[in-house]
């Protein structure tokens, strides 16, 4: 753990967090320091938005398979077979023994260094759907309304569905690059939620998986509906809300539910419906 006390959390750490690999008490120290420190959060959301862009440039490629491991290691062993039946080898024949001899410091480099290669193109792979679940922040930094809490805890969450115009709705899945949108795989969200003083403006709007994945639609619509009946019992302050939600609302799930995954519970929940041509 490289978190020391009054110390913000390394990348690595933030990483690991995200993917579930650290011990409950490390993971609890960190969720405690990401509920107190904005740096943290910050750099929490770049690293998933670069985990997006990562993901959407390895869309734009014709082969999305990685080759295996074992290509590379028989071709070389094959070279070097070949340079070990020379009867003269070159010079750059000799060289080439020393560097890919199985023994060699430098051939155990470029073994290791495949690896580390393909471990890092499949854990950025990995990531593809919880990627997708979180807004591109230069696209989607949310926007709000002016709007008293008085107005906001008059009507239920369930209640204050603002339907979103198909003019609307097909620029922002243009704004994404989204062409011909499969209807009801997606839902044209707010990113701070009508019932959370969200405006009705297209920088608070993305196009969001509708039920695939494991952060989507239906889990966000929980934690809309949570923080609308906090703000209103009198337990939340309405900008707290508004900001944690539109910084990171996957964090803002884990901070509230004090859970790394979405609960059960909350896999079919929901309160807008997908988008549908």
């Amino acid at each position: 753990m490289t978190m020391k006390k009054d110390a913000h959390i390394s990348d690595q750490d933030l990483l690991r967090a995200a993917d579930g690999e650290l011990f409950s008490s490390e993971a609890s120290r960190i969720h405690s320091h990401l509920e107190t420190c904005w740096t943290c959060r910050t750099r929490r959301m770049e690293l998933d938005k670069t985990i997006a862009d990562f993901v959407r440039a390895q869309r734009g490629s014709t082969e999305n398979e990685l080759p295996a491991i074992e290509g590379p290691r028989a071709l070389l062993r094959a070279r070097m077979k070949q340079i070990q039946s020379a009867e003269h080898p070159t010079l750059w024949q000799s060289m080439r023994q020393v560097m890919f001899h199985p023994r060699s410091p430098v051939y155990a480099g470029i073994i290791f260094g495949a690896v580390l290669l393909v471990i890092f193109v499949m854990h950025f792979s990995m990531q593809q759907v919880r990627a997708e679940s979180i807004p591109d922040a230069s696209l989607t930094p949310g926007a709000t309304r002016t709007i008293s809490r008085n107005e906001i805890c008059s009507v239920a969450p369930t209640e204050d569905f603002y339907p979103i115009p198909a003019t609307l709705a097909y620029r922002v899945f243009g704004k994404y690059r989204i062409h011909n949108p499969s209807p009801r795989s997606y839902e044209v969200d707010y990113l701070i939620s009508p019932a959370l003083g969200g405006a009705d403006d297209i920088r608070n709007l993305w196009p969001q998986p509708y039920a695939s994945g494991e952060w989507n639609a239906h889990v966000k619509d929980a934690l809309e509906n949570y923080l609308h009946d906090q703000v209103c019992a009198g337990k939340l302050d309405l900008q707290t809300a508004q900001r944690d939600i539109a910084v990171n609302w996957i964090a803002a799930y884990q901070k509230y539910f004090r859970t790394d995954r979405p609960l059960p519970v909350h896999v079919a929940f929901s309160i807008d419906p997908p988008w549908e041509e």
